[in-house]
């Protein structure tokens, strides 16, 4: 079965970074595009960062500069490097895998909680 194991969030000081981590077992990883999205309370999730298989990334607008996505097929795994966070990065952070043909990401991991204090 496929899982996928966010890991790496916590409290960070405005200004901060964090490393997010996510391992994926159960499926053939490296033919994925891996996203990862955040929740914050009361709002609705959103895509974040994107990299295909082939390594093209694509970011949303409040987090491009300042976040890096990046996948090490040999082992699994896919980052989001998180740097100059603010206050509004606050968010429950949940990656996701779709085939490259398809539009919706089919396997969730349970989310990590990024907080960010001003």
């Amino acid at each position: 079965q496929v899982q996928l194991v966010e890991s790496g969030g916590g409290l960070v000081q405005a200004g901060g970074s964090l490393r997010l981590s996510c391992a994926a077992s159960g499926l053939t990883f490296s033919t994925y595009v891996m996203g990862w999205f955040r929740q914050a309370p009361g709002k609705q999730r959103r895509l974040v960062a994107t990299i295909t298989r082939a390594g093209t990334t694509n970011y949303a607008d409040p987090v491009t500069g300042r976040f890096t996505i990046s996948r090490d097929n040999a082992k699994n795994t896919v980052y989001l490097q998180m740097n100059s966070l603010k206050p509004e990065d606050t968010a429950v952070y949940y990656c996701a895998a779709r085939r490259y043909s398809d539009t919706t990401y089919v396997y969730w991991g349970q989310g990590t909680q990024v907080t960010v204090s001003s």
